[in-house]
Parts: C-alpha cells; sequence; structure tokens
C-alpha cells in the first residue's frame, strides 16, 4: 500500500520553478529512488515531503498525514537524514544519539543502533574528528533513532570513496530489511541501479519516467551492444542489413552494434564470410546511465 503520495506537486523561488507537477507514489516496504541531476529539483521534492517547505501547489500525504499541517506527528513516522546536515564540531557521537533520543516519546535503543552501525570506537569522539563514513553513519542512526517507519536518504553517500559508498549501500539495505520503507535521492546510477525497486527519473523539475531500473534500460529498446575493431574496411550494409542489429556507429576504428537477439553471432558470422576478422571485441547490454541519457539528453555528472 502507499505510504507516500506526491500528486501534481509545484514548487518555484521567485521567478524560477524548482518542482512543475511532480507525482508519484511510494509503497510500503521499498527503497524508492529519486535520481537525477544537480538541480534538478530532487532536494526541494523531498523538503515538501518532509514539511520543511511548504508546496505553492498539488498534495502530498505520508501515512495519511499532511506534511505541514500534521508536522508533530510526522516526525514520529519519518526519520530524516539531510544533505547538508550538520552538527557542533564539539558534539560527541554518544551525546548527539542522546540529544536526538531525547526528541521522541518511544526511542529506538541508541546503544543497540551504534552497535549495528560500527560506531561504538567512536562513541566520545567529537563529530569534527570522525571521518566522512562515520558522520554518514551517525546520519543514518539520528534519521532512525525515532523508530520511523519511513526513511529520507538524501545524498547520502556524496563525498565518500568507493569502499565508503558500499559500505553504506549495505547500510541501505539492512535499513530496509528492518521494515523500514527507504527513499533514496541520489545522482549515482550505479547506487540506483544497486539499490532501487523503483526511480523516479527528475530533470529540470518533472518526472520524465518512473520504472523498475530493468524495466528503464529495457524502455530504450536493442537491449545488446557490441564494440569491436575490423580487420581491414566493411560497409555498414553489411550489417544493418542483418534483422538482428537496430543500428550501427563509427568512432574513429571502433565499430559499435546495437541490437537485440543473437546478435554477437549474426555480427561475427556474417563478417567472417566476408574475410574480416574481429579484433578487441566487447559485449554489454545498456544500463541505467544509458537510459537516463535516452529519457534527458544528458548525462548525469558524478
Amino acid at each position: 500500500m502507499p505510504v507516500i503520495e506526491v500528486d501534481r506537486l509545484h514548487k518555484r523561488y521567485g521567478t524560477q520553478v524548482a518542482v512543475q507537477d511532480v507525482s508519484f507514489v511510494v509503497e510500503e516496504g521499498e527503497i524508492f529512488g529519486i535520481l537525477g541531476p544537480n538541480g534538478a529539483g530532487k532536494t526541494t521534492t523531498v523538503e515538501c515531503i518532509e514539511g520543511l517547505r511548504s508546496p505553492d501547489g498539488g498534495s502530498l500525504s505520508v501515512l495519511g498525514l499532511d506534511p505541514r499541517r500534521d508536522r508533530d506527528r510526522l516526525r514520529e513516522v519519518l526519520g530524516i537524514q539531510l544533505q547538508a546536515g550538520e552538527l557542533p564540531d564539539k558534539l560527541r557521537v554518544g551525546e548527539a544519539v542522546r540529544l536526538f533520543a531525547s526528541f521522541y516519546p518511544a526511542p529506538a535503543d541508541g546503544d543497540e543502533l551504534v552497535d549495528r552501525w560500527g560506531l561504538r570506537p567512536a562513541w566520545r569522539t567529537p563529530f569534527r574528528a570522525l571521518s566522512g563514513g562515520q558522520k554518514q553513519r551517525l546520519s543514518i542512526v539520528l534519521s532512525l533513532i525515532g523508530n520511523p517507519r519511513i526513511a529520507i536518504l538524501d545524498e547520502l553517500t556524496t563525498g565518500l570513496d568507493p569502499q565508503g559508498r558500499r559500505d553504506t549501500w549495505t547500510a541501505i539495505e539492512q535499513i530496509r530489511d528492518s521494515g523500514v520503507t527507504v527513499v533514496l535521492v541520489t545522482h549515482f546510477m550505479e547506487e540506483a541501479e544497486r539499490l532501487c525497486d523503483r526511480i523516479a527519473v527528475i530533470d529540470a523539475g518533472r518526472v520524465v519516467a518512473l520504472d523498475t531500473p530493468t524495466g528503464l534500460v529495457q524502455g530504450m529498446g536493442g537491449g545488446q551492444r557490441l564494440r569491436f575493431r575490423a580487420s581491414v574496411p566493411f560497409e555498414d550494409e553489411l550489417l544493418t542489413a542483418l534483422p538482428e542489429v537496430d543500428a550501427l556507429r563509427r568512432t574513429g576504428q571502433t565499430v559499435e552494434v546495437t541490437g537485440s537477439g543473437e546478435l554477437l553471432h549474426a555480427v561475427t558470422s556474417v563478417l567472417a564470410r566476408h574475410q574480416v576478422v574481429v579484433v578487441d571485441l566487447r559485449m554489454d547490454r545498456p544500463g541505467l546511465e544509458d537510459a537516463f541519457v535516452a529519457l534527458t539528453g544528458h548525462a548525469v555528472a558524478a
């Protein structure tokens, strides 16, 4: 059943429209991704869901609550990790956990959360001395201390090294496995493809696609891609005439062929019959980044 319903959400800042007619629902128990480049309207959208900003149009419902009218009740069921969340430099990990626990009538066991997310050795460490990964894990702990039913994680892995990012991905999966619905805001394609059950792709303040990662990729058509160099020149029509081939593109000496079915066998067989040897052959399938480029016309900067 839906736990978040967003219908034709609209938000502007002066003359600039940040979010325009955004609509989606988040189902209970899923990791729902909001994917898009910086400035696409992702953070504004979730800040309206969290009750931190007032929309200029549309409607919002979180577990049947209005984010602005029912802010106090919403805080009891919603855990939030802000994109630019900071704590006082001298505040120690243990002090932060106890402070945030005091905000809720029935908080989670802070000691258990600290142990689960590997922060026990940093219990007395001030915030300024924490590593990037420790700060992110502390953000997770503080977003879960109120026993939320929904956790909103905004650009949680920005600034982390590859290992720290993957450790955080495992943590996000553990949050979902504990029964908490997760809304994950990100501009990292690999992150969204690995973690999310469904994704809303937002670009220039609009939802341009909403589907599973697999569904977004399959919607591109084709589905296979071959890259190779040829030992001798050949005419494009030799391959484009094949029913398995959708398109052929050359970049310098590299030939890229996209298509479906028995693409590899069809291409290599016809080239072999014409005494063309395939060199440096690589076969892959389009990923989420390819789908994003096809949907929006541009790539997301890492």
